[in-house]
């Protein structure tokens, strides 16, 4: 299924050892896992014949070591926008063990004390959005689950809160694009491996 229209591709980083073991990652630069460069490398296969107009990446070690290692290192250009959700006083905690101390926590609806709510990560998806309006073709992104996850609900114009309604996996491929024209967003793709 090809788009007549610009095309949006998201990659989420390679395993880390803290997305292994369920660990919030957000400014930690926690480098991917022998397993998570495997991945990245066989993310290059997944996009071979497409081509961007531009490649942007999160600034941290994983997202953008996913890039390179998909063979768009040379290209890409780090944008802080991208980064993932400040999890605050969450950061290397498991969601089992925050649910044990604030039971019916949820990171998209209460946020993290110290750290970034979901409008914050919101306004930063959006100031993506404005930048991916402004490009005339298909945009490569590398970034962390969260935020991509904020980034795919306001794309569909759903506030930041609906991205607890998608899921992705490490290394996975998703893409953002459009219907019958370009006031029509839609997610032609989510969650590939």
């Amino acid at each position: 299924m090809s788009s007549a229209f610009p095309e949006i591709y998201l990659v989420r980083h390679g395993e880390t050892e803290w997305s292994a073991s369920g660990k919030h990652t957000g400014r930690t630069d926690i480098p991917l896992t022998a397993k998570g460069e495997d991945a990245a490398r066989d993310v290059a296969e997944r996009l071979k014949g497409l081509t961007f107009e531009a490649v942007w990446s999160s600034p941290s070690q994983r997202a953008f070591d996913t890039c390179r290692l998909a063979g768009f290192g040379e290209r890409a250009v780090k944008k802080a926008d991208l980064q993932e959700w400040d999890y605050g006083a969450y950061e290397g905690v498991t969601t089992k063990e925050i649910l044990g101390q604030r039971p019916g926590w949820n990171v998209f609806r209460d946020g993290c004390p110290g750290g970034e709510t979901a409008r914050d990560v919101g306004a930063r998806a959006d100031a993506v959005i404005a930048g991916l309006r402004a490009v005339a073709g298909n945009v490569l992104i590398f970034s962390s689950a969260h935020f991509l996850r904020v980034l795919a609900a306001r794309w569909i114009g759903l506030p930041p809160e609906g991205g607890a309604d998608f899921v992705l996996d490490t290394a996975s491929l998703s893409i953002l694009g459009h219907e019958h024209d370009l006031t029509e967003p839609v997610i032609r793709r989510w969650n590939q491996r």
